[in-house]
């Protein structure tokens, strides 16, 4: 019995560090370089990560896609020629405890160009947490305001050009924050969406 004791734990363990609910337990360090494969309503693309770029911000993508973050998960403001942005998620409870589960900021690296993926994040230092945006032309005025891209799309971004744009900045994020999903497909119902992101 005491063997069965001893072999449980791990397990246990391993479970409650892939709670969503418990940002400070998801703090595995990220490869060096890794892939992760996106499903959204307008088709598959794929990112590339390279954690010497920005290693706090690549390490917290690899724990939120490892954990199972991305899903239904809306591109909320998309303007065209600058970005797509993403990243709350489409239950309010998760939206609260991730948006103070901020990160410190990475020294900037690399440029917004096209195709970059980067942290969204305020005007206060060490504002990131779970928000993203990729960024659809050079960006790279972007460089010197402490957005510190860590990966690219390498495959699909023709499909990432797509992304309904309709809405614009329009969506309201306050009421996002308060009502996930709910707000957005009631409001406007043709967002594209994240289904599922994996690591490859």
């Amino acid at each position: 019995m005491a063997d069965d004791k001893t072999e449980t734990k791990p397990a246990e363990k391993k479970a409650s560090t892939l709670d969503l609910t418990k940002p400070s337990t998801l703090n595995e360090k990220a490869p060096d370089t890794f892939k992760v494969k996106f499903d959204t309503t307008k088709g598959p693309f794929t990112v590339e990560v390279t954690r010497s770029l920005a290693p706090n911000g690549a390490d917290r993508f690899y724990n939120l896609v490892k954990a199972g973050y991305f899903k239904d998960i809306a591109f909320f403001r998309v303007i065209p020629g600058f970005m797509a942005q993403f990243g709350m998620s489409s239950d309010p409870k998760l939206t609260a405890i991730w948006n103070h589960a901020n990160i410190t900021d990475d020294p900037v690296k690399g440029s917004n160009t096209r195709g970059t993926i980067t942290f969204a994040q305020t005007a206060m230092p060490d504002s990131r947490s779970a928000q993203f945006f990729i960024n659809f032309g050079n960006n790279s005025g972007l460089d010197r305001q402490r957005f510190a891209p860590f990966g690219k799309v390498i495959e699909g971004m023709e499909v990432v050009d797509k992304i309904n744009s309709e809405y614009g900045e329009t969506p309201d994020q306050q009421a996002i924050e308060a009502e996930g999903n709910a707000y957005l497909k009631k409001n406007f119902p043709n967002l594209d969406y994240i289904k599922s992101a994996t690591l490859l």
